[in-house]
């Protein structure tokens, strides 16, 4: 089922505006949950506000477009009132559908959108799972613990607390790699429950999550590149725009030497340097993200049953093929209309079988609690209802419909409460 997206960019959630400029937007649809079934037709409601009172000769256009793909509906119009409805085409499938709604004030173009959704729980995936599936990564998993761990860490005092002790850690990985990250470790002694925290997409440094640690928690936050987390800001800057400049596609025509094998198994190992930790209760594991951190927490704890609870908000890599079935797939948006000439290859496609999140879903069987908004343009909501809908495993999902590619206070504070919720079971 396609879902509805009415789509207003905005430098908050309900308006467009800065102080430089006179002009805000916000748009609503006519159900208060968004959320509309197959065959009904939406309309969503604009109010615009001049200078804090009613439009006078304000051109606004507006496009209503499935995620990421062409409109179907666009238009332009003259407002003279502080609103307007447009009524939406309807889909004949689940999904989601998206209005945009722009105007131009002062040379500077305001943007807003808000998304409904259609019979979103009826998404169905498009990506395929191979016969080998299980097989392919039991192998992989095999292989790694081949590898010792060779664990290193260097205590650093500018990020521990009196109550928790930071230190920068590596240990090994495939092909000679080598995965490093920040472990917080609550200085009182103890045994304590583990937590993995999985980035998301880029090339950065990384501080920790002493926040985490001293609510009673071992907290191991990794990168992913192979390369310390503790450099100079200009290094990851170098990486960025240079070596690891689109990444996520590197060796796609290869599914033994994809980037994200040796992201994936980093994973694992991770969990092996924590378990190997003194203070590791021995049974308590999560592992948690958001984006790419969201696609690797259900990954990790679909491949290696030590993971007990996790908890992912808006994960990437869902559903990728999804562009090749006239609807959007997921981050990073490998057959997008942009990519679909270089990447929409028979090795290529036969790679991202093995590597989609949705797969990693149907194998679920611990509980975890999912968040996203209707209004992710990173991570398209239809994506990632195609892997939350294979999931058949304990779940919980949030949805704060109004919100992008980004998290509220409430809804981060929601997350981090159900994962020590689970701890202090």
């Amino acid at each position: 089922m396609l879902t509805l997206i009415c789509s207003l960019f905005f430098y908050s959630t309900s308006s467009a505006q800065s102080s430089a400029e006179s002009l805000s937007i916000h748009i609503d649809a006519d159900h208060t949950d968004w959320k509309y079934t197959v065959g009904e037709q939406p309309v969503f409601k604009v109010s615009v506000l001049q200078n804090g009172k009613k439009a006078s000769n304000v051109k606004l256009k507006y496009r209503i477009a499935p995620e990421k793909l062409s409109p179907i509906k666009s238009d332009s119009v003259i407002v003279n009132d502080n609103s307007f409805d447009i009524k939406a085409p309807t889909l004949k499938v689940p999904g989601f559908l998206r209005c945009e709604v722009t105007s131009v004030v002062n040379g500077k173009t305001i943007k807003k959108i808000a998304t409904v959704a259609f019979s979103p729980e009826a998404i169905k995936p498009t990506i395929e799972m191979p016969a080998d599936f299980n097989q392919f990564w039991s192998k992989s998993i095999a292989d790694l613990k081949k590898i010792p761990l060779d664990a290193k860490a260097e205590l650093i005092k500018e990020y521990s607390t009196a109550e928790v002790n930071v230190y920068h850690v590596s240990f090994r990985n495939i092909n000679n790699s080598r995965i490093y990250g920040m472990l917080s470790v609550p200085v009182k002694p103890g045994k304590y429950p583990a937590a993995l925290k999985v980035p998301g997409a880029g090339v950065r440094s990384y501080k920790g999550d002493p926040n985490m640690a001293k609510n009673g928690v071992i907290v191991l936050e990794i990168g992913i590149h192979g390369i310390p987390v503790n450099l100079d800001a200009q290094v990851y800057e170098s990486l960025r725009s240079g070596a690891l400049y689109a990444y996520s596609s590197t060796n796609l025509d290869d599914k033994d030497n994809y980037y994200y094998k040796r992201v994936y198994l980093g994973c694992i190992k991770a969990l092996d340097f924590l378990t190997a930790q003194t203070e590791y209760d021995g049974k308590n594991i999560i592992v948690y993200g958001g984006s790419q951190g969201g696609a690797l927490s259900i990954v990790t704890a679909a491949l290696d049953p030590r993971v007990k609870y996790l908890a992912a908000n808006y994960p990437a890599l869902c559903d990728v093929t999804g562009y090749l079935h006239n609807r959007a797939g997921g981050w990073p948006h490998l057959f997008s209309p942009a990519n679909m000439t270089y990447n929409n290859k028979k090795d290529k496609l036969e790679t991202c079988k093995y590597y989609d999140v949705v797969n990693f879903a149907k194998n679920l069987k611990v509980p975890g609690f999912y968040s996203w908004g209707f209004n992710d343009e990173t991570c398209p909501p239809t994506s990632m209802y195609a892997a939350y809908n294979s999931i058949t495993a304990p779940k919980e999902l949030m949805i704060y419909k109004e919100t992008g590619h980004s998290t509220i206070p409430e809804q981060r504070d929601k997350f981090m409460n159900w994962i020590l919720t689970k701890f202090n079971k």
